[in-house]
């Protein structure tokens, strides 16, 4: 019985070493195979994101060209347009998809029903977007990073008060029907009843409406009290709409503030967002979780840290509020 048991240990020895071997070569596999990564930028103004997650890529080992290949598709708000690029990664086989803002991601989502393709998002709202199922487990085929939801648009109406105390009432413009508008709106709208501030909602489907809108609203602004806010959504990030509305504030001399933006030499006060690139370094990592084997849908999803800027010049233009407690938590003071 001694014999047979000493002969069987070199056998085992033999298997184990074996089975290390075949798991550690498989493990190394994960950047002998080329990927192809199909990236719908769906909004310019984030165009960043796309720059930070390849470099990012690049330091984790998947170079363009040798190991990895990017489609990369650029569009600003445009659902046909978001539709024919996913069609596009769809048919082409991609072995990822990455995808932002909101409504493209949701798309992308929509798009990959029932097909083996993993999603990863940045840009995006996931409260009441149907997006993942929980940031701990988003489930499905899908992960990614995300700004804070509502709270940023607390925050940023928290900071417009710090500026401009005396503000009595709030314009806050949209792109109608965008699905992460309302979580916002209803936070503001309780935000401002406690403040005593009134809040006037202006949504508008593209430039042409938002011009009409604007102009209703000429008769009743008071430049001592009223302040334009902008929360979340992409009609404003475009060029064309924020220059009628840069024009119609200034005309009226009342203050823009919440996304830092400078188009057609006019400029908002202040801006509380997620920077772009630092969040296309973050979806790499969650990129190269997926490639070494991890399911989207277990992966959680990671949250974008908001970054505080403050136009000095421009806010000071308008004869807003500069306290040193304020411009001590700014990021950047742009002056």
């Amino acid at each position: 019985m001694k014999a047979k048991k000493i002969k069987t240990i070199p056998l085992i020895f033999s298997v184990g070493l074996l089975i290390t071997f075949l798991f550690l070569n498989d493990c190394g596999d994960y950047k002998k195979k080329t990927y192809k990564v199909g990236i719908l930028s769906g909004l310019e103004f984030l165009s960043g994101t796309v720059d930070g997650f390849k470099s990012k890529m690049t330091e984790l080992g998947y170079i363009e060209g040798k190991n990895i290949a990017y489609d990369v598709q650029k569009t600003n708000f445009d659902l046909i347009e978001y539709r024919h690029i996913l069609t596009k990664f769809i048919n082409e086989k991609v072995d990822l998809i990455f995808v932002f803002p909101t409504e493209a991601a949701m798309e992308a989502k929509a798009a990959t029903q029932g097909k083996d393709i993993p999603i990863v998002f940045a840009n995006v709202f996931t409260e009441n977007t149907g997006l993942v199922n929980s940031i701990r487990e988003p489930g499905g085929n899908i992960t990614g990073v995300r700004w804070a939801g509502a709270e940023i648009a607390l925050k940023r109406f928290e900071i417009m008060l710090e500026l401009a105390p005396k503000t009595k009432r709030i314009l806050i413009i949209y792109q109608k029907d965008y699905p992460i508008v309302r979580i916002q709106l209803d936070a503001l709208h309780i935000a401002s009843a406690a403040a005593g501030v009134s809040m006037i909602e202006i949504p508008a489907s593209n430039v042409t409406e938002l011009e009409l809108e604007l102009q209703k609203q000429s008769k009743s602004i008071n430049k001592e009290t009223d302040f334009i806010l902008l929360i979340a959504e992409p009609l404003l990030a475009v060029p064309a709409p924020f220059i009628v509305l840069g024009k119609f504030a200034s005309d009226h001399k009342i203050p823009i503030g919440g996304i830092n933006l400078v188009f057609g030499g006019y400029e908002s006060v202040f801006g509380l967002i997620p920077q772009s690139i630092p969040q296309g370094k973050q979806s790499a990592y969650l990129v190269d979780k997926i490639f070494k084997g991890a399911k989207a849908g277990t992966i959680p999803v990671v949250s974008a840290e908001n970054i505080l800027q403050i136009n000095y010049k421009e806010a000071e233009k308008f004869g807003l509020n500069l306290s040193e407690g304020l411009l001590s938590r700014a990021n950047e003071i742009i002056r």
